[in-house]
């Protein structure tokens, strides 16, 4: 009893000096990191930036101004006063903040809740400026003003394969534009991942790999965050030199606009990840071939890479060269570097002081560079692979660093917080983060609840260890609601009224108050947005997820057409397990479930209040673009049941109902896409044309066109009978996409479905695989142009959609 008594006072007194020593070790790095911001002056023209390009109208209507943390209570802050002038031409609102990211958030809060505007990306709808006064009108705010403090330091932003699924092609204009929009939103520690293979062509080649060995490391445009990881290599490769050296110049006007800005970037670290070039060059060096990654056959053209054990000396040198290299390219703009070397990658044995071991030669890789390193490590693992990472080996990995040089993202915390169950990661400072998405795929879906109230309760959790909320979905703009919610965590102290939160944000995102939408919204929250099952993928309907299975063994499914409208039935997901990324694989042998967590009724209920306020909203493209998506993913629910009515058809040996539920099937396809059509924000040929902008010459056109159409469709390889086991993962909701790929892949199997019953013979699975997988490689090669321009009104088309099928 008293031996219990000891333990349980030592564990108390152990976690009590880890969450002491390391918020004193914390507060070290932000001093530290204080002191490599920008002048005030730079900040200052910076937010100014912002504000330009926001309302240009408005310039001279603000003053910014950078203040000291004391001025703040010791804390990064930002505050909202009326400007105190009698010059007639003077400024109207002060806002100041202890950084430019802090301005432009106060600038945010202030359009928000002064003017009632509203900022979304603009694929999602983009801004509504139209309620904010004219220059000479702004509303003023309460004579003491606002001051708003961050309650944690850091507002973290991306996931590492988020590069891939929605940065992939971007420019500087659009670059630009994301990077006001995380000063908008407050965001001041972001991933920044471009650019990397520049640095890394210069490391190796220093170890004298060639070229084209290179070329054999390196993955695709659209693939290099699998690359990185080293799940891959050479897939959708190789990469030019033209590729290289404009990503490195395009992260350079990242970094220096992220650094104007008073953001710290977190830039990539040494994972272990090698060419195979390296084991021929030191043959005595610890490196293993890793195990297959979901390729359909092993291909050793991109499968099965090689990692550089940490306990081998090589491997600090060569994170310390890679980080050298940074330093010598962007300047010393950063003391924190993201490594995922155990995510994914289970150590051979779980002895703690082996982990222990390799978790300090993975930061000694990095502080061998920088003295002042601190590791930045997803937590995903710690979900993952639970089976492994117990108590001790956890403990073992957090503590392998000195205190205060870890920070662990608790990556799934919206779902499955970590934080909870390992006593707040054993005293290491974690960031509270979304996870959200899966695949960049569109989907409305959210767990509001759980968004507003999980980082309050987290933070004022005893012991807590937080220092940050973040966001790490795999793929942006989508689910505006969630998006804006999400980030103002970063600056809420205390609880707050989420229903009244919303009334504020559906009036701020259309600009007017509307009875119909709020009502609406009402509806939204307790069902779309209401998600508590715990199920971590949701992106799986049968139009864009076609089912790989024989529906003619009903002994196979054990499920008869009655259970299979069953809306509990459709809430299991079946036939899936976990793989490796976020990834599944999926049973052909048994029919997958597309993910449905709320009642189809209630939201038709709200997409007719979204149709009856069409009259006086049509005019904004917030408005359209809720309208629309809230219209797809209505009638991709409707489809699924369709597909399932076409199934119990065909066990109940019905040709007329097999027939008629297949054209319903593909008549929804196809009014689907006519739909998205009208808007701008869902179009196939955006992706594809941005793809072939990057280009230099015509083999780049080529390749980057075929990466953009492999990513969304069959994402790696197949074979003749065999689609790829990632197929559809980065599924798109996209006029062009629906038409040309997912209603002929539905097609073809309908097609032979009917025949199976006409002609009493068997369901030719393979037949259907190789006559889709043969279409879909000819697909992601070919050449077809698709709109880049919406045609159509939203407003009409969902109206008549609505009366064609909710009627």
């Amino acid at each position: 009893m008293i031996n219990l008594k000891c333990w349980v006072l030592l564990a108390i007194l152990s976690v009590f000096l880890c969450t002491t020593l390391g918020s004193d070790a914390v507060e070290s790095v932000l001093r530290r990191l204080d002191s490599k911001r920008a002048q005030s002056v730079v900040q200052e023209s910076a937010a100014k930036g912002v504000l330009q390009r926001l309302l240009p109208a408005h310039l001279q209507s603000f003053e910014f101004k950078i203040i000291s943390k004391e001025l703040c209570g010791g804390r990064s802050c930002f505050r909202i006063t009326n400007y105190k002038s009698s010059h007639r031409n003077s400024p109207e609102i002060l806002i100041q903040g202890t950084t430019a990211v802090e301005i432009a958030s106060g600038l945010h809060w202030y359009l928000k809740y002064k003017c009632g505007a509203h900022i979304s990306w603009d694929k999602t709808g983009g801004v509504q400026l139209a309620s904010v006064p004219k220059p000479g009108a702004l509303p003023l705010v309460e004579a003491k003003g606002v001051t708003i403090q961050r309650p944690v330091p850091w507002n973290y932003y991306q996931n590492v394969v988020t590069s891939s699924y929605s940065y992939v092609w971007w420019d500087w204009q659009r670059w630009e534009k994301e990077i006001d929009w995380m000063a908008l939103q407050g965001i001041n520690l972001p991933l920044a991942f471009t650019g990397q293979e520049a640095i890394w062509q210069k490391v190796f080649l220093d170890y004298n790999i060639t070229t084209q060995e290179l070329n054999n490391f390196f993955g695709g445009p659209a693939f290099l965050a699998w690359a990185r990881m080293g799940n891959l290599h050479a897939w959708g490769g190789p990469l030019s030199q033209n590729w290289l050296n404009i990503q490195l110049a395009l992260q350079k006007r990242i970094l220096s606009r992220m650094q104007e800005l008073g953001m710290t970037p977190v830039l990539p670290s040494f994972s272990g990840n090698v060419p195979a070039a390296l084991k021929k060059i030191f043959p005595s060096a610890n490196i293993t071939r890793l195990g297959d990654w979901n390729t359909v056959s092993g291909d050793s053209r991109w499968c099965c890479t090689f990692l550089l054990s940490p306990s081998d000396p090589l491997f600090i040198e060569i994170g310390e060269a890679f980080i050298q290299k940074q330093i010598k390219e962007y300047g010393h703009i950063t003391d924190i570097y993201n490594c995922d070397t155990f995510n994914e990658n289970t150590p051979p044995t779980d002895d703690p002081t082996y982990i222990s071991s390799l978790g300090s030669a993975v930061f000694k890789a990095m502080s061998k560079a920088n003295s002042n390193a601190v590791w930045l490590m997803q937590g995903w693992l710690f979900y993952s692979d639970s089976k492994y990472w117990k108590p001790p080996q956890m403990e073992a990995l957090l503590h392998s660093v000195p205190r205060g040089k870890m920070i662990v993202l608790d990556l799934f915390a919206d779902v499955k917080p970590i934080w909870k169950s390992s006593s707040q990661f054993y005293g290491t400072p974690y960031i509270w983060c979304m996870l959200h998405n899966f695949g960049g795929n569109i989907e409305m879906y959210g767990v509001l609840d759980a968004v507003a109230s999980g980082p309050i309760d987290a933070r004022t959790s005893e012991n807590s260890t937080m220092v940050g909320v973040g966001m790490c979905m795999e793929g942006i703009e989508h689910n505006p609601v969630v998006y804006e919610l999400m980030p103002e965590m970063a600056f809420r102290g205390g609880n707050f009224q989420l229903q009244g939160w919303l009334k504020s944000y559906s009036r701020r995102r259309y600009g007017k108050v509307n009875d119909q939408i709020e009502a609406a919204w009402e509806i939204l929250y307790h069902t779309i947005y209401n998600c508590t099952d715990g199920i971590a993928f949701h992106n799986t309907d049968y139009i864009v997820k076609f089912p790989d299975w024989d529906p003619s063994g009903k002994t196979e499914t054990g499920i008869s057409g009655t259970d299979m409208s069953n809306q509990n039935g459709m809430q299991q997901l079946a036939g899936f397990q976990w793989n490796r990324r976020f990834l599944f694989s999926e049973k052909s042998s048994s029919l997958p479930k597309p993910h449905l967590w709320y009642s189809t009724e209630d939201v038709i209920k709200a997409l007719k209040l979204f149709l009856d306020a069409g009259k006086e909203l049509s005019g904004s493209l917030t408005y359209r673009y809720d309208l629309v998506d809230l219209t797809r993913q209505s009638l991709s629910k409707l489809a699924n049941q369709v597909y399932l009515d076409a199934i119990s058809a065909l066990h109940h040996e019905d040709v007329k109902a097999l027939s008629l539920h297949s054209q319903k099937f593909l008549q929804l396809i196809k009014d689907i896409d006519k739909l998205l059509a009208a808007d701008d924000n869902f179009l196939l040929g955006t992706w594809l044309e941005s793809a072939k902008n990057l280009a230099m010459n015509s083999d780049e056109m080529k390749q980057y066109e075929w990466n953009a159409r492999t990513q969304i469709t069959m994402w790696y390889d197949n074979g003749k009978y065999n689609q790829s086991k990632l197929h559809d993962y980065a599924n798109k909701f996209w006029s062009g996409l629906l038409e040309a790929y997912y209603l002929p892949r539905a097609s073809m199997y309908f097609k032979l479905l009917s025949r199976s019953l006409e002609e009493k013979v068997d369901f030719n699975l393979l037949e259907w695989r190789k006559e889709w997988i043969a279409y879909s490689n000819k697909w992601q090669e070919s050449k077809e142009l698709y709109p880049v321009k919406a045609k159509g009104d939203p407003l009409a088309i969902a109206t008549v959609l609505y009366e064609k099928y909710f009627s």
